[in-house]
């Protein structure tokens, strides 16, 4: 994602639409087992940790957070391509945590996925036309112009040439391949997609062209995602909503224009700090210092007690931060409404606008809007 498409994001208003899909303590352990014949459960990966967030229709929820912290899963759990171990998944109103493959097969017309890497969501021993023809044939889909017309209409949408209809993957680049995926997920015209980090595998000159083909996409077709993505300048460009998660846990939620400009949590502020500003001309108005944090991210297995984040956090290790430490160590942070309702967020001891400030470097005017 070039800073140039990063730099040119409008300001657009939150969609206000009913809740599309509603994710309620939803967690995902998966188990450790120790022994070859009788085997017995030592422990759990706690990937997902009991997260809740919603995605009302029409707009883009971001998912943010370092590698390892439970993004990914989430999306699949949302999908249902993995089976939660607690919580509760509502889609339309309708509970579809713990639906059979068979019932669940329905819904697959309304929610669908774009994959990570464009190279192994796509089988090699079959032609683009059976791939994006796929959906039609499992859900007995009609069409009405034949099954190539429609697969050939689906690859116009993205942008490819419908005459490449015979072809196979190993003769497309890895941005072809990803349109390839992404007229795959909207063959049936689902209602939703979930958004797996779907630039993060390409070229950066070829990112921006899919990113700007799924703000597209989704204007003329009324789509709702779920961006997952660790690029805070893609997800600047793209979301309505961001989320920022760490270790399994969701740490706050924000419209995007307040989370970038005034994040309230410690490990939110260290994430845009961390941000490159590649233009001269910029980075002279870069708005924070960066925020360096100590350590490495404590193992899933077993979580730090209390704030899951205090043992990297900036304002915990700081003697004069005048924080009740005792409170971070023996207390985990509910996901509670700051700022007049406007955001959530899962910290104690949020950052105020004063500390935002003093973030900032001596002499940098505050952060301009987005153009």
């Amino acid at each position: 994602m070039s800073s140039t498409t990063a730099s040119q994001t409008a300001p657009r208003p939150v969609p206000q639409g009913e809740v599309l899909l509603e994710a309620t303590g939803l967690e995902k352990h998966f188990p450790i087992n120790r022994g070859i014949i009788f085997q017995r459960r030592i422990g759990a990966v706690r990937a997902v940790d009991g997260i809740d967030f919603s995605v009302r229709t029409g707009e883009t929820l971001g998912l943010v957070g370092e590698s390892g912290c439970g993004k990914s899963t989430t999306g699949r759990l949302v999908n249902r391509i993995l089976e939660p171990t607690g919580g509760k998944v509502v889609f339309e109103g309708r509970d579809i945590t713990h639906l059979s493959v068979a019932r669940m097969r329905p819904l697959r017309r309304d929610i669908q996925m774009i994959f990570q890497d464009p190279f192994s969501s796509l089988n090699p021993r079959h032609t683009v036309g059976t791939i994006v023809g796929a959906p039609f044939r499992i859900q007995d889909e009609p069409t009405p112009q034949g099954l190539k017309r429609a697969v050939q209409d689906m690859l116009s949408l993205v942008g490819l040439n419908p005459e490449h209809y015979n072809r196979y993957p190993h003769e497309f680049s890895g941005g072809q391949r990803q349109r390839i995926g992404i007229a795959r997920a909207l063959a049936l015209k689902p209602k939703m997609i979930v958004c797996d980090e779907p630039v993060s595998a390409l070229d950066v000159s070829i990112q921006a062209q899919v990113v700007n083909l799924l703000d597209d996409l989704q204007r003329e077709l009324k789509l709702t995602y779920l961006f997952i993505a660790h690029d805070l300048s893609v997800v600047r460009h793209i979301s309505d909503r961001v989320a920022v998660m760490y270790l399994g846990k969701i740490v706050e939620v924000a419209s995007r224009d307040d989370l970038y400009a005034h994040p309230r949590h410690p490990y939110t502020m260290a994430l845009l700090s961390a941000v490159p500003v590649p233009d001269p001309d910029r980075r002279d108005k870069a708005q924070r210092e960066r925020v360096l944090l100590k350590g490495d991210v404590p193992s899933p297995i077993n979580p730090p007690s209390g704030c899951r984040f205090r043992t990297r956090c900036p304002k915990f290790a700081n003697e004069l931060s005048n924080i009740d430490q005792e409170k971070c160590i023996n207390e985990e942070p509910p996901l509670s409404a700051v700022d007049t309702g406007a955001r959530e967020v899962a910290c104690h001891f949020p950052v105020t606008e004063g500390e935002n400030m003093k973030r900032r470097r001596p002499g940098a005017a505050a952060p301009p809007p987005p153009e």
